[in-house]
């Protein structure tokens, strides 16, 4: 039975379910893990995580399809980035396979609160793992621990389809050839700063630019980011320091617009003094799906996109309703996108 909850406003946060999953990393190896009650950690003051940020994170979302099945979106390409990430802090990797048996386990054991078909409303999987040993000297923490708990949520960015407002940040996101190829805590602290004062001033988020030379696109703090040039092709925005999060989504994207909608897709650098060239924007991540974008904000210099503010553009709605009906069983789903709950 679901839970009591008005699905369609509960906006993107956190509230405690019943069960969530842990293994801990002790003596080499991981422990078989448990689903557990309690939410609250226990941990040395001198933890890994809480002197030198040694935490890694993962997110996905867990869907009701039309004919009443519950289902996650490529959740084995989750686990893979959060084994690449865990290398690049290192951090013993939890297994691919184990991840998997953790996502069915947790999303079946919190069942009532899998939101409705048709609310606009997922299930949003955290997946983390952090460093839980004591650690002064700088160096890898001995022992971990990995937990996943989910919660339900509404849409990232409020309005859905509604065109947000953007700005061109005066901060970079990553360093070149550092860690904005995984998802690393420490990344999104740093960000943190930035995405206050664009709240504060009236934008939805912020836009980093390549940290090199602060000529190019490369992200959001959040998501990332895809145009649409006035050919129609979509135009992805690659790194050359590689600092660009891979997005399952944007991945997904790529694939969905190339095999299924024979939309050509280009991925390349992209300047940002071309940006205005362009006929449509869009932020795709796995919070976001995909949020279209009406203006970018340069210093009070606005670049505004022929979509408009209205709407999202005829690409960006092709896109987003192929991918989402994709995800809610509507669409036939590529071979091994969709995952079934058992």
């Amino acid at each position: 039975m679901k839970q009591n909850l008005d699905w369609q406003n509960i906006g993107f946060g956190y509230r405690k379910t019943e069960l969530r999953y842990v293994s801990e990393y002790k003596n080499g190896q991981w422990d078989e893990g448990v689903l557990t009650g309690e939410d609250m950690i226990t941990i040395t003051e001198s933890a890994g995580v809480l002197q030198y940020a040694q935490t890694c994170f993962e997110g996905l979302k867990a869907y009701e399809t039309a004919d009443g099945r519950i289902v996650c979106f490529r959740p084995d390409l989750n686990a893979q980035r959060m084994i690449d990430t865990a290398k690049r802090l290192e951090m013993p990797p939890f297994p691919a396979e184990r991840f998997l048996e953790a996502v069915d386990k947790v999303v079946r054991a919190n069942e009532s609160w899998v939101p409705p078909y048709g609310s606009g409303a997922t299930l949003y999987i955290r997946p983390y793992m952090f460093g839980s040993s004591a650690v002064i000297g700088v160096n890898p923490a001995e022992e971990y621990q990995f937990r996943m708990f989910v919660t339900p949520v509404g849409p990232y960015f409020k309005g859905g389809l509604q065109p947000n407002k953007v700005r061109i940040s005066d901060f970079d996101r990553a360093a070149p050839r550092g860690t904005g190829n995984i998802k690393a805590g420490l990344n999104y602290a740093m960000s943190l700063h930035q995405t206050v004062l664009a709240h504060e001033e009236g934008f939805a988020e912020n836009v980093y630019l390549d940290p090199a030379t602060r000529t190019m696109i490369e992200e959001t703090g959040g998501a990332n980011i895809i145009f649409v040039d006035r050919e129609g092709r979509l135009i992805v925005p690659v790194s050359s320091t590689d600092s660009i999060l891979p997005s399952i989504t944007r991945r997904s994207i790529v694939h969905v617009a190339r095999e299924m909608l024979g939309i050509e897709v280009i991925e390349r650098i992209v300047r940002f003094d071309e940006v205005s060239n362009f006929t449509e924007m869009g932020l795709c991540g796995t919070a976001a799906v995909i949020s279209p974008v009406g203006l970018i904000d340069d210093h009070g210099k606005e670049i505004r996109f022929a979509s408009g503010m209205e709407t999202a553009g005829p690409v960006i709605t092709r896109l987003y309703e192929t991918l989402t009906g994709i995800q809610m069983g509507t669409v036939e789903a590529p071979e091994g996108w969709i995952h079934e709950i058992p």
